[in-house]
């Protein structure tokens, strides 16, 4: 199959993760085709409209004639512009995914686009469990990470008296960054606790972030009840990871791995998120034993041939 990704901005870099993964791991061919960047990351493009000359906008014209499969990502459709390219000119005769990864205006207005695919009749993929309340005809599509990347392999956080917590954030106002620093300044005031720092990290080149990251020693998520990338980043790092995850998208989660054990540190309030941190910065061998398990996890049930089975089925059924 060939395989034609679209998407304005590649959200978390989950377009390039499932083209690379795509064509390491499958007989298939993925191209994916982005137009703007936001929040500095600096993901890994393959075919950037800005970055395109006329030779590589006859490519991407070339990639739409004999794609198979246009799998949209965020909020993009056949409306989209390339450039001077309109897409809609191309769809006649392919088949259509749209990949949904919680935009804002997606999570406001779901029956608008519930609405939308309906009448197309087009099947859905969305990112994480919770937004499965919002479109139950939808199929959830982990995402995925490549876990032998040298920079998401684990690496020992420094020795020197001082415990890092990391936050790789977005959207501070949405991912409980202000309940992290409150906690943090509590504990800071106990001086029978070692030395904690907190490092969040935002607007940065998504190398340097990962770089970052493997410097922590403890990784926070958020408390909203789902999971983001940056969870499964820290997970294959081998990190102790809190995050929010409630009983939805446990059951979930547990369902896609075969896993009862799962090795997210939970904590859905402020108080919880203090009694799991006191614990994680005063225990370091419960932080290492979290991380060990954290890292068998990623490596035993969140493979990228493994996150592979769902899309490719779902291809195989368009």
């Amino acid at each position: 199959m060939n395989i034609l990704m679209i998407t304005e901005n590649d959200p978390a870099g989950m377009g390039i993760a499932f083209t690379n993964a795509i064509n390491r791991y499958t007989e298939h061919s993925c191209r994916l085709v982005t137009t703007t960047t936001k929040y500095n990351f600096n993901f890994d493009k393959d075919l950037h409209v800005p970055d395109l000359d006329e030779d590589g906008l006859e490519q991407v014209r070339d990639l739409l004639r004999h794609a198979d499969i246009i799998h949209f990502h965020v909020l993009a459709d056949e409306n989209i512009e390339l450039g001077p390219i309109r897409v809609k000119d191309f769809i006649k005769g392919k088949a259509i995914l749209h990949h949904h990864h919680g935009h804002p205006d997606f999570r406001a207005n779901p029956e608008k686009y519930r609405k939308k695919y309906r009448s197309l009749r087009r099947k859905v993929l969305v990112s994480t469990p919770d937004l499965l309340r919002m479109l139950p005809e939808a199929t959830w599509q982990p995402n995925l990470v490549p876990i032998n990347d040298p920079l998401l392999l684990p690496s020992p956080a420094a020795r020197n008296g001082c415990v890092v917590i990391g936050q790789s954030v977005t959207r501070k106002d949405l991912k409980d960054t202000a309940d992290l620093l409150n906690v943090v300044a509590g504990i800071g005031r106990n001086i029978s606790f070692p030395r904690v720092k907190v490092d969040i990290i935002e607007n940065t080149e998504h190398r340097e972030c990962l770089e970052r990251k493997r410097k922590c020693h403890i990784a926070f998520d958020h408390m909203q009840g789902y999971y983001g990338v940056s969870s499964l980043e820290s997970l294959s790092q081998g990190k102790a990871v809190i995050a929010g995850l409630d009983e939805w998208n446990r059951g979930y989660i547990k369902e896609f791995t075969g896993s009862d054990e799962l090795p997210w540190v939970i904590a859905q309030t402020q108080d919880e998120l203090q009694d799991k941190l006191e614990r994680l910065i005063t225990d370091g061998n419960l932080r290492g034993n979290i991380g060990v398990a954290s890292r068998s996890f990623m490596e035993e049930c969140w493979a990228e041939q493994h996150v592979l089975k769902i899309l490719l089925e779902i291809y195989r059924n368009l």
